[in-house]
C-alpha cells in the first residue's frame, strides 16, 4: 500500500484524557500506538504475544508488573509507577495489575502491530470479548 500517514502529538494529554481500556491511535507497517486506563484493581491480564515486542510506559498510577514464568508464578515482578517504563520481549508472559486507587494510564507501542487498525476497547470485558 501507500505510505502511512505519521503521527505527531502530545502523548501525555493523549494517554492522560484516554478513558477506554484501550484505544488504537497509530498503526504502521512496523508499530502500532495504542493507549489503556485500567481501572483500580484490574489488570491487562495475563498474556503472552509471539512475534510482538511489547513497550509500555505509565503516565499516571502504580502498578504491579509481572514478567516470564506464568500465570501466578512470575518470573519477576516489578512495583512501577509513573514515568517508569517496560519492554516485554516476543514470548515473555506478562501481566499489569493497577495496585493504586486511581486509573492506571499508559500506553503501548507493539512491534509489529497487535490489534486491528481502529481498534477502540471501551471496556477489559469488551477487549477480552474481541479477542476470544
Amino acid at each position: 500500500g501507500g505510505l502511512m500517514e505519521p503521527w505527531v502529538g502530545n502523548i501525555e494529554q493523549e494517554t492522560l484524557g484516554n478513558d477506554t481500556f484501550r484505544t488504537v491511535v497509530f498503526t504502521g507497517e512496523h508499530t502500532q500506538l495504542t493507549v489503556m486506563s485500567i481501572e483500580p484493581g484490574d489488570d491487562i491480564g495475563g498474556e503472552v504475544h509471539d512475534g510482538h515486542d511489547q513497550f509500555i510506559r505509565i503516565e499516571s498510577g502504580s502498578a504491579r508488573v509481572e514478567l516470564g514464568g506464568s500465570e501466578g508464578a512470575p518470573a519477576m515482578v516489578q512495583e512501577v509507577r509513573d514515568d517508569w517504563a517496560v519492554i516485554i520481549p516476543s514470548g515473555t508472559w506478562h501481566n499489569v495489575v493497577n495496585t493504586g486507587d486511581e486509573p492506571l494510564k499508559l500506553y503501548s507501542l507493539y512491534s509489529p502491530p497487535e490489534h486491528p487498525d481502529g481498534t477502540v476497547h471501551r471496556t477489559k470485558a469488551d477487549a477480552e470479548a474481541a479477542e476470544h
